[in-house]
């Protein structure tokens, strides 16, 4: 089954001290499945990957494979969240105390009937209240 990908999941599987059997098992489902991400998925991971290498947590190299390797993954950036971010995403944020980013995963999942794969405890709360199953 296709899934909504939250960028704290994805980056889970670059750094070997925050894997979990279920975050690895969604890396896996990848090989059946499509993951969809907000459009602003790209540079949130692309931001904490350039800042985990400034902290040297990685190697900047390490940073561009893996930012390689999530291009060859079956996941589909979608086109509509600049389209819903000054009102669906941004009344949704509202309503749930989350932050835009948050709702831009929150609201794509909710627009697309699918289940939201998150290791972010606000957002899996705020899904749980509208009805948005978490995985």
């Amino acid at each position: 089954m296709d899934f909504i990908l939250d960028a704290s999941v994805a980056l889970s599987w670059c750094f070997k001290d925050e894997h979990t059997i279920p975050t690895l098992a969604l890396l896996d489902r990848l090989e059946t499945s499509k993951a969809f991400v907000p459009g602003l998925w790209t540079l949130e991971v692309g931001n904490i990957l350039l800042s985990a290498s400034r902290k040297q947590r990685i190697t900047y190299a390490c940073a561009t494979e893996f930012l390689n390797l999530l291009q060859e993954l079956n996941i589909q950036i979608d086109e509509a969240t600049a389209i819903n971010g000054f009102h669906d995403i941004f009344l949704l944020a509202h309503s749930e105390k989350l932050t835009t980013y948050d709702a831009a995963y929150l609201e794509l999942s909710m627009r697309m009937g699918l289940p939201l794969a998150t290791r972010d405890d606000q957002l899996s709360a705020a899904a749980t209240r509208v009805g948005v199953v978490v995985i």
